[in-house]
């Protein structure tokens, strides 16, 4: 170094220093960082029953049982699990303020721009919720001219949107009524009870539960409407999350395959379900 001034020493030194912290980066392992910590960071919404609920002050829930048994895999790891509200949940993501979401997320295109998904945990198909007795819905159609109840930012906004101007409004010459959105789905069920609303529109998986536990009040009008569609979870879509996510998309995969997962729908539904295996199958909206 000998010759060189002061000012270019300090400019090398720099240099160095900024091509070390570009190589951490490239390298930055966000699993490898989770075990270094020994505590993951996961957002959830628990206000989606059967996937996630609070009982007593605890998370639990399809998806949490799911969860817990994959996270055997991480020994020495403690779960930090924050509940949150579903509409700023992935914004969150984004930011960087916790690893990983364990939700009922949809996997749409607008998503999968966005995020890195993990393998399907089950189906997400759209059947319509109706007060028990109401003749007026008797098919997925007769929506025509009725109030439907949704969560906002829900994906099935846009799958009876899509649904009224495919097949709503050129089989019934009318579309819906009126699309109220709530802040999540147990404020559409009371309004449905309430008569606030005519219908409410939700993945089938949620909705059996309900019926099973609210029989005397609602009833599921069959079939389900819309596209084939699949609940996931979501990691950030970026090579320091790739390691993170095919940890939890194995872990599912394992769930398949030893029965266990089977298991666990007989547990929160009541049956079982076909899901994709071993792949993220692409979304059709």
């Amino acid at each position: 170094m000998k010759g060189l001034s002061i000012k270019q020493l300090c400019l090398a030194a720099s240099t160095l220093a900024a091509s070390l912290g570009l190589s951490s980066a490239a390298n930055a392992d966000l699993l490898e960082e989770i075990k270094q910590r020994g505590e993951i960071v996961i957002a959830t919404e628990a206000r989606y029953a059967p996937f996630e609920l609070l009982e007593d002050g605890k998370i639990t829930g399809y998806h949490q049982d799911m969860l817990v048994e994959i996270l055997t895999d991480l020994p020495g790891v403690k779960l930090k699990q924050l509940d949150l509200p579903f509409q700023g949940i992935m914004a969150g993501l984004t930011a960087k303020r916790y690893d990983f979401v364990v939700t009922s997320l949809t996997i749409t295109k607008a998503r999968a721009a966005k995020y890195n998904f993990t393998y399907p945990t089950s189906t997400a198909s759209v059947a319509v919720l109706k007060r028990k007795g109401d003749e007026r819905i008797v098919q997925p159609q007769d929506m025509a001219g009725k109030v439907l109840g949704i969560q906002a930012g829900a994906p099935q906004v846009e799958v009876a949107k899509e649904y009224e101007q495919s097949v709503v409004i050129p089989e019934k010459g009318e579309g819906y009524k009126d699309i109220k959105l709530f802040t999540d789905y147990n404020e559409a069920y009371s309004a449905l009870a309430s008569r606030r609303v005519d219908a409410v529109p939700q993945a089938l998986s949620n909705l059996a539960p309900i019926v099973k536990e609210r029989g005397d009040l609602f009833e599921i009008v069959q079939p389900a409407f819309g596209p084939a569609t699949y609940y996931a979870w979501a990691g950030r879509d970026d090579a320091e999350s790739e390691s993170l996510v095919a940890f939890f998309s194995e872990g599912i995969e394992k769930l398949q395959q030893s029965g266990k997962l089977d298991e666990l729908q007989m547990k929160w539904f009541g049956f079982t379900m076909e899901v994709p295996q071993g792949m993220v199958p692409a979304p059709v909206n």
